[in-house]
């Protein structure tokens, strides 16, 4: 089957061809798709999707018009994808559902890690030979209280290692996993109680109509002064400008995110040494306490390696007109990831 790979990166390729073990017709681009770039779809009949392209009722309209039968999702979120459109114009839509949350889920402890103990600072000190420690003073995770909002597959593997340093876990859900609650004594509750009792907060949802926002200037202001906020789910569903407010008056005490409400056109370019126009990214980057990085918490070996077998996978059962496990129906419903 003729397959366009939209938003391709240098680093993917690698693995793409080594996954199309079929021998699938590929066209690889760097474009993302949009109501623009649908054009360069002609005579394919499977297109490719990450987190950043445009799936939306108009593009898909105009594929359905290339001949376009299939939408295949490179990831886990798929909040870009209209599906109810797209089953209603008679494509079929898969993701890959599970390719590595402990990947993502060790980032986050790594965020944590690097905010609690000042890594960086402690590494741009020695880099100009400072080798005091006034600064670095930081805090054990050992006892804190970590709130896990969504305890999907990557919220279980948090609470997997937040439990193996010795946090007490509270988790928001409207899907509870027993198995957290036996084996690593996890709380569930309202979110606004795990943030009112929560030292540290890390966040594990799916983008969707019920958790757009869902840390906004209220939910901030009844956390714990000098909370943490470790987001590596979604750029939206935080509120960055309260985010921004929270550090400025103190109430947020320390933020790491991989993601950004506005990252689409930002994250994966260089912006090195061209005009950067994002006022809100860099006030949001001008903070100490404030560690960003570039959405890549999936980028490991085994993250990639297992994105482009799943993704090819759900091509090769298309191929064979057979239905594949990872295929989406729509749910309009939290959830987790």
């Amino acid at each position: 089957m003729k397959t366009i790979i939209y938003s391709t990166k240098f680093f993917e390729r690698t693995y793409f061809e080594q996954a199309n073990v079929i021998g699938h017709e590929l066209k690889m681009v760097e474009e993302a798709l949009s109501l623009e770039t649908a054009c360069l779809a002609k005579d394919c009949s499977v297109v490719c999707v990450f987190t950043s392209d445009d799936v939306s009722a108009p593009v898909l309209l105009q594929l359905q018009e290339l001949g376009v039968r299939y939408i295949a999702v490179r990831a886990t979120g798929y909040d870009n994808v209209d599906i109810q459109t797209a089953l209603s114009l008679g494509m079929k839509v898969a993701n890959v559902p599970e390719y590595s949350p402990h990947g993502i889920a060790e980032h986050a402890v790594g965020l944590m890690l690097a905010l609690s103990r000042k890594l960086m600072l402690a590494n741009q000190q020695v880099h100009h030979y400072n080798f005091k420690v006034d600064d670095l003073i930081g805090f054990n995770l050992q006892h804190k209280t970590v709130g896990i909002v969504g305890t999907g597959k990557i919220g279980s593997a948090m609470a997997k290692i937040l439990h193996g340093f010795g946090c007490h876990l509270l988790g928001y859900d409207i899907h509870e996993n027993k198995e957290l609650v036996e084996k690593y004594g996890l709380h569930y509750m309202e979110l606004e109680m795990l943030c009112r009792l929560s030292d540290v907060i890390t966040i594990h949802v799916s983008l969707n109509e019920h958790t757009e926002q869902l840390i906004d200037k209220e939910m901030i202001e009844i956390m714990k002064k000098g909370v943490m906020v470790i987001n590596t789910a979604r750029g939206a569903v935080v509120n960055t400008m309260n985010v921004i407010e929270g550090i400025e008056n103190g109430h947020i005490g320390y933020f790491g995110t991989d993601v950004y409400e506005k990252e689409k056109g930002v994250f994966f370019n260089d912006y090195s040494n061209k005009t950067f126009e994002d006022t809100m990214l860099k006030k949001l980057l001008s903070f100490p306490n404030v560690l960003l990085t570039p959405h890549q918490a999936f980028a490991t070996k085994e993250s990639l390696y297992t994105i482009s077998t799943t993704t090819f996978h759900n091509i090769g059962c298309w191929a064979l007109e057979q239905n594949s496990a990872n295929e989406l129906h729509f749910e309009p419903n939290i959830r987790s990831r």
